[in-house]
């Protein structure tokens, strides 16, 4: 107990000294960058640019003054403006898709100038001009606008990754890369090849990012987002153009999950070129192969993107080969009268054999070893969509979005505790299939009040879901083999789930004047879940069953609940935003909770729903004429009825009473955190003026505390579970003409992994996470039509793990893989 204690409380003595210092670096630099903005010598550009015959504003416009190398782009308003300026003579373009391009020399002496720019309409559009020197290319990370397609994201966190900006290795997806600039993440590396992402925040569970609402390109890509909402496929990042992340205050739009929305957003086909084929390669340690083939192009209105890829290895531990491949195709039609409508159609599959996990003495004697042969995992994938957007004039747009789910994963092998040898007996086959239906309206309008343009957003949402669970006994061989012994008489269990919601939500974003900007919003839910089937109770002795019961269930639960938000942001400089949301929260208990036998995990039968709110305040913008960006924030989650792991004692016929994993409501958490973003352009910072040459450095952290604040007394005053108290990761970018290099520091701190806050237990299922720091570095260079890339992945091979599993693909430790390398070569046509 007093080792205990002691480890305990010099953990948060050094949580509260790095957080302290992190907060007075990133102050400082706050101040600075600050004050900087009173520079004399430097002035303020803004203005308006309007249409010509109807003096409507012109939204997304681009602003570029040739002499600086820097753009803007217009707001809902048609506004913009520069900050920062020095004085002087500059030539100045003016330019937006479907519009004339007006140039301009202007003076800028005053300390603030203000235009009006009248933009005529051309008969033909023009193509939007390539502008490589914005600010935005300096940095990987930037936020999504305040009106954004069909969403409003004003007042709340978020997050765009641009992936042409990230110097990573895309091939396996490695995450710890592709995240690296947003804050607070807890990332899983549960596979060394990018199969599935794991991402949690807030101390919300990473496993296959069940606590995002995932979406690609706008629509569902989970399983079922009711009752199952775990992502098994996963986008090839060489196929993405960016991905977008909004914290909790995006339940309102996208649904009620507490972590919020996570959209993957594909690129589309070239469109100066009637036909192009991209080629990318990859090969690296343990046997690594990836090869992605993409074609795209326009023509006469139409657009098209599609890729094939193929991707293998044999994994950094024995018994982890895998096998993937990954299609999609897109086709776009737009209209004379711009109505645009797409079809798209995704297919994934793969294959992966599972090493299963290790106990804690186990991993320190080599981490690399295997005690598993006999676990595979498989999974099939199909999405299809299609989607209309249509103006209906210059204030009013509308979209529809219809969608199609079509899956189904196996897991097979030996789930029992890692502590015993595989008893080489028939093996456990977990088969589910997922049939999803859904269709999501919006309907976006711009208005004015007294001179002021607000924005009003109404959408609404149907949802079909069915999902089935099936789990017996499969033969007792080496093979993925994915079929039962006894398909009509299942020793486990055998479920239906079908399922139904319907959703109608607004928002409307008021911009009271140029700084203060107010947006409510509200979701109205109805959720249908039901389930049918049953589960078999089964006594062993000696390897024999000796006692069956099976117990037919049904179940059906229906619920309505209304979800209210606010929002409110305030320009409190040109460029820096204070922004504060609140938003409400709601989770529907898993399907995998009622329906799967595990011999590591009890589940308990009255689970009930999770509910809870989401608190932002914030400030981020830019500063030092875009030499400095930052995002900084504080949260507050409250997280009633969390569902999380105990512990139960049961009666094992060999080994008398046992302690396993008991899933159950914990009770309410209060979890507070601070996360900030800073990323620093050292040239600009210095003022020194090379077009070749860039080199920023950036940095995230977060520092987390979680705990239950009532509930069961084994748990009131635990720490809440998969919250890092101090996570950080820092690096540097360089770019010299064509050549790219990256390098990247990660360190996470030890934290719990179960709501009993347990050091470690026999099974190895819960314990802690101990602190690991990872590094990564990576290059590129492009030449011509070719691109070559490279690169070291944990970097000083350091041994560390990131998860317990429960279940597969442990149970046990799940240890991350050891130092790897990657080269790929692309080639453009």
């Amino acid at each position: 107990m007093f080792y205990q204690f002691v480890r305990s409380e010099s953990r948060t003595i050094s949580t509260i000294r790095i957080a302290q210092i992190l907060v007075m670096v990133f102050c400082v630099i706050m101040t600075i960058a600050a004050n900087a903005q009173n520079n004399s010598s430097e002035v303020i550009l803004q203005g308006q640019i309007i249409e010509v015959e109807t003096s409507e504003p012109i939204s997304k416009a681009t602003i570029f003054i040739e002499e600086l190398g820097k753009s803007e782009v217009t707001d809902d308003d048609g506004r913009f403006k520069f900050v920062n300026i020095p004085k002087g003579e500059y030539t100045i373009l003016f330019f937006s898709t479907g519009f004339e391009t007006i140039q301009q020399n202007i003076s800028l002496e005053n300390p603030i100038t203000t235009l009006q720019i009248k933009l005529e309409k051309l008969q033909v559009d023009l193509n939007t001009l390539d502008v490589s020197a914005s600010a935005d290319a300096a940095f990987g990370l930037q936020r999504l606008n305040n009106v954004d397609g069909y969403g409003i994201y004003a007042a709340k966190k978020s997050e765009v990754i641009q992936l042409e900006n990230i110097t990573a290795n895309l091939a396996t997806s490695n995450a710890r890369q592709v995240y690296k600039d947003i804050a607070g993440l807890n990332i899983w590396e549960s596979d060394g090849a990018g199969l599935q992402l794991s991402i949690g925040a807030r101390g919300l569970d990473p496993n296959r990012t069940s606590n995002f609402n995932t979406r690609q390109n706008g629509y569902d890509i989970s399983a079922d987002a009711l009752g199952y909402p775990e992502s098994y496929y996963t986008p090839p990042l060489q196929a993405l153009k960016r991905i977008e992340i909004v914290r909790g205050a995006a339940s309102l739009q996208y649904g009620p999950q507490f972590g919020g929305l996570l959209n993957f957003v594909f690129k589309n086909g070239n469109e100066e070129k009637t036909f192009e084929f991209v080629t990318e390669n990859t090969v690296g340690s343990f046997g690594l192969l990836n090869t992605f083939n993409s074609i795209g192009g326009d023509k006469n209105g139409w657009n098209y993107y599609g890729f094939l890829q193929y991707k293998r290895g044999d994994g950094w531990r024995p018994n982890s080969q895998f096998e993937q491949t990954t299609g999609y195709a897109s086709i776009t039609k737009t209209f004379v009268n711009d109505l645009k409508i797409n079809a798209q159609y995704t297919h994934m599959n793969y294959l992966a054999q599972q090493p299963g996990g290790l106990q804690d003495f186990e991993f320190q004697q080599d981490p690399r070893q295997s005690k598993r042969e006999r676990n595979w995992f498989q999974v099939n994938w199909n999405l299809a969509a299609l989607t209309i957007d249509y103006p209906i004039n210059e204030q009013t747009k509308i979209n529809n979005r219809t969608f199609f789910l079509d899956a189904q994963r196996q897991a097979l092998g030996e789930l029992g505790p890692i502590n015993r040898p595989d008893p080489l007996r028939e093996r456990d086959l977990i088969r589910g299939t997922y049939t999803n239906f859904g269709n999501e309206t919006r309907l976006l309008h711009r208005y004015q009040i007294k001179g002021q343009y607000t924005t009003f957003l109404i959408g609404a949402r149907y949802y079909q879901g069915f999902t089935t669970n099936q789990q017996g006994d499969a033969d007792d061989g080496f093979a993925a083999n994915f079929e039962f012994t006894t398909p009509n008489d299942l020793e486990q269990s055998d479920y239906e789930f079908p399922s139904r919601n319907l959703a109608v939500f607004a928002e409307n974003l008021f911009n009271i004047n140029e700084k203060w900007s107010i947006t409510p919003g509200v979701r109205f839910e109805y959720i249908r879940t039901s389930s049918d089937g049953y589960y078999k109770e089964r006594v062993f002795s000696g390897g024999q069953v000796i006692f069956e019961q099976r117990f037919e269930d049904s179940r059906n639960n229906e619920r309505s609940f209304l979800l209210a938000g606010l929002g409110v942001g305030y320009k409190w400089m040109p460029q820096v935003e204070w922004y504060a949301n609140f938003s409400q929260n709601y989770r529907s208990i898993n399907f995998s909770d009622l329906a799967v036998v595990n011999p590591n995990l009890i589940v308990d039968s009255l689970l009930q729903d999770e509910r809870g709110f989401n608190i932002d305040v914030g400030i981020r913008g830019t500063a030092l004429n875009d030499a400095i960006r930052f995002d900084a924030s504080v949260f507050f989650l409250n997280y009633r009825n969390r569902i999380g792991l105990g512990e139960i004692i049961i009666q094992d016929p060999s080994i008398g009473d046992k302690a396993v994993a008991y899933r159950t409501n914990i009770g309410d958490a209060h979890i507070v955190g601070l996360e900030a973003y800073l990323g620093i352009g050292i040239l600009k910072l210095l003022k020194i003026k090379k077009e070749d040459f860039q080199l920023n450095f950036f940095t995230n952290f977060s520092v987390l505390h979680g705990q239950y604040v009532q509930g069961s007394s084994d748990f009131e005053g635990n720490e809440v579970e998969l919250i890092p108290p101090v996570s950080l990761k820092t690096g540097v970018n360089l770019r010299w003409k064509s050549f790219k290099l990256a390098y990247q520091f990660a360190y996470t701190h030890e934290h719990f992994s179960d709501a009993t806050n347990a050091i470690s237990v026999a099974d190895a299922t819960r314990g802690t996470i101990p602190t690991y720091s990872v590094q990564d570095i990576s290059m590129s260079y492009q030449w011509k039509r070719f691109k070559f890339q490279t690169g070291i992945n944990n970097l000083l091979n350091q041994m560390y793990f990131t998860r317990r599993a429960t279940a597969y693909p442990g149970p046990g430790i799940i240890p991350s893989d050891g130092r790897n390398w990657y080269f790929g070569l692309a080639v453009r046509l």
